[in-house]
């Protein structure tokens, strides 16, 4: 079940689905995200339709609800462009280990919620050890003492990684004599024994020890994965790496009216043939679209998994891993080009994200536009884009390329990124500014629940450049962050872009869907440090309100 505070700042903030359909909202400067356009007074929407934008003026048929803003502030409606629905709402369901400030509290937690759960296998997941005092990973022998006995599997933050007690490894039947699969780590002690930490590709070697979700159990997930997301502000998800056999729930669950934000489907590889087979589809209205599939070419910088062209800064034996060859993946980028399907893959590493970007353009010389569905305009993705070699910026202009990136990465990255890369690879780390003004579309998004998905920490991170208590680090390149007007695109009309949907959502402006998002900051004017102090009071889908703030509680993990 729901972790009962969540759920009390849940209800206390109105997080229920209002029924009216006809609206004027006004009490509040209104940001259209037009270009050039001054603030309006008063939005008003008919038929989940924008039907007019401007100055306060009377209408002729009275609306179904006047919206009074009470000073907040709205927006076109945000759009996370790159999380996990799925992993939002198991978060609320299993041991939630964000904000451990060390092993020694992490293992308390642990602990505590072994002992709440005496039955079967402990699963959790959002320890980081970056801030610990004991600078390390975690271990089976961690695992062990804090939970004897029990199949423990406690994943990092980044989902990289994953450290499983001993019970577990001897469940799996991983020991010394294992060998990593290709693409994973085993980190081993210096007996040669695993120390419990798998990365990467060797996570699959315990996968099969997780519980499977009953049907109900997966739709409740998913329940509270919509909850979370609209009470945060935001309107639709773009879900990477959605399970394949999740599609049929998600639009059962959109058919029956229980989907209130719009979900945009890259699937996982499993799916992709027969996805490529019958097409991209929608169901709803347009409530889930499955589009794209999601691909990996390497892991991530935190578990030292991201390809780098040179080996890491903080440990010369290794360079990070691939998880995919060209020779495995183009044929697949091909198919996807031929069955007018978007490709998103995940790349954080040099190598990681230069290997792909040639990978793309070797597929699209092979399939010429006039064997395209959408002829020249595939709009393909590179997920994070995080580590970049200068020199590699024009593939994203010139292909190009969506740099979907998560600013949330930089302000926590920035307290063990130098030690990975060392100075100059910064250079190429989480350049937004750059890209941007090159006329590269970069899509904000949060990895939730890698990072928590606040909409707010997600644009203070793309204006701030700086972690949640304003420290920079020294010169962590502090032009890459962006403009306000800059920021706001990344979470409105680029994912809107990237989704094939600019004609009809991402700026207010009549005939558009009335998707819209108001928080009790103003984003474009309030100084910057002031923008984590907000909350959304108000988040609003096809004209109906999926979230309402009648209390100043501000939700917190």
């Amino acid at each position: 079940m729901i972790r009962p505070l969540f759920l009390a700042l849940l209800l206390a903030a109105g997080a229920t689905t209002a029924q009216a359909q006809n609206l004027i909202i006004h009490g509040g400067p209104i940001y259209t995200g037009v270009d050039g356009a001054r603030p309006a007074q008063q939005v008003t929407v008919v038929d989940g339709r924008i039907t007019y934008v401007g100055p306060m003026r009377l209408e002729r048929t009275p609306p179904d609800e006047y919206i009074d803003l009470k000073g907040a502030a709205l927006f076109p409606g945000f759009t996370d462009g790159h999380a996990h629905l799925d992993g939002i709402g198991w978060r609320e369901l299993t041991l939630n280990l964000e904000g451990s400030v060390s092993v020694a509290e992490a293992m308390a937690r642990l602990t505590d919620w072994a002992e709440a759960h005496p039955e079967g296998p402990v699963i959790g997941r959002g320890w980081i050890e970056t801030h610990w005092p004991e600078a390390r990973f975690l271990t089976a022998a961690d695992l062990d003492a804090a939970a004897p006995g029990r199949i423990v599997l406690l994943s990092r933050s980044d989902g990289h990684a994953v450290v499983a007690s001993s019970a577990a490894l001897a469940a799996a039947g991983v020991d010394a004599s294992t060998v990593a699969p290709s693409g994973g780590e085993i980190l081993k002690g210096p007996d040669g024994r695993p120390t419990g930490l798998l990365v990467d590709a060797a996570e699959q070697l315990v996968a099969g020890l997780m519980p499977q979700a009953d049907p109900e159990a997966l739709r409740e997930a998913y329940r509270a994965g919509f909850r979370i997301e609209a009470a945060y502000g935001w309107t639709g998800v773009h879900f990477m790496s959605a399970p394949w056999r999740d599609i049929p729930l998600l639009e059962a669950m959109a058919e029956a009216g229980e989907a209130p934000l719009r979900i945009y489907n890259s699937v996982t590889p499993d799916g992709a043939a027969a996805l490529i087979a019958g097409g991209p589809r929608s169901v709803a209205d347009g409530r889930i679209i499955t589009r794209a599939i999601k691909y990996y070419a390497d892991g991530a910088l935190g578990s030292r998994g991201a390809a780098l062209f040179e080996p890491y800064a903080d440990r010369p034996d290794t360079s990070g891993l691939m998880q995919i060859t060209g020779d495995q993946i183009i044929p697949l980028y091909e198919a996807a080009l031929r069955g007018g399907i978007q490709i998103a893959t995940h790349a954080i590493g040099d190598r990681g994200n230069a290997s792909v970007a040639e990978w793309y353009q070797q597929a699209l010389n092979v399939v010429p536009a006039a064997d395209r569905p959408r002829g020249a305009d595939v709009r393909w993705r590179i997920e994070h884009a995080q580590i970049l070699r200068p020199s590699d910026y024009h593939w994203f202009k010139a292909l190009p390329i969506i740099a979907s990136m998560q600013p949330s990465h930089a302000i926590g990255d920035l307290h063990f990124a130098p030690a990975r890369l060392g100075d100059a690879r910064l250079d190429g780390a989480y350049a937004w500014h750059s890209l941007v003004d090159m006329g590269v579309i970069v899509v904000g998004g949060s990895d939730a629940p890698v990072e928590r998905g606040d909409p707010l920490i997600e644009f203070y991170a793309a204006v701030a450049r700086a972690d949640l208590e304003g420290f920079q680090g020294p010169d962590w390149r502090p032009g890459e962050a962006v403009d306000r007007a800059t920021a706001l695109k990344m979470f409105t009309l680029w994912p809107a872009y990237a989704s094939f949907r600019e004609d009809e959502l991402g700026t207010i402006e009549v005939g558009k869907r009335a998707d819209f998002t108001a928080f009790s900051v103003d984003l474009m004017t309030a100084p910057v440090a002031d923008i984590l102090n907000g909350r959304a009071t108000l988040t609003v889908v096809d004209g109906v309100v999926v979230h309402r703030a009648e209390s100043p509680m501000r939700i917190a993990p």
